[in-house]
């Protein structure tokens, strides 16, 4: 299993929807297999996420954020790693909103 324990972590791409730039900086807690993490930058003022890591290092989560409008927004996402050459982690994101449209995306994040 990934150990991804005081990691941080910031998006390098993202669909049109989403609210994550790279001025998002995402730090992550992990105790056993949960993950926790707080996130904020760009357009987001304040994001927490609670997640289940398994054995191959994916990421189950829930996430919620208060955007720079004023706005809560709730969502779901899906992560699956990439360890890079130099060793650094590389999350392909799957996401949907459970507030506002509902649309659905996908990012990517790299570790710091």
């Amino acid at each position: 299993m990934i150990n991804y324990n005081d990691k941080c972590f910031c998006a390098v791409a993202n669909s049109d929807n989403g609210e994550t730039s790279a001025e998002t900086i995402f730090h992550y807690q992990q105790v056993g297999q949960i993950l926790t993490a707080h996130y904020q930058g760009g357009k987001i003022v304040s994001g927490h996420l609670i997640g289940i890591v398994n054995q191959a290092g994916e990421i189950d989560m829930r996430y919620h954020q208060v955007n720079t409008e004023g706005q809560l927004m709730t969502g779901i996402c899906r992560s699956t790693p990439e360890i890079l050459a130099n060793g650094k982690i590389r999350l392909h994101e799957t996401w949907q909103w459970t507030s506002g449209d509902q649309s659905a995306g996908e990012s990517i994040i790299e570790e710091l």
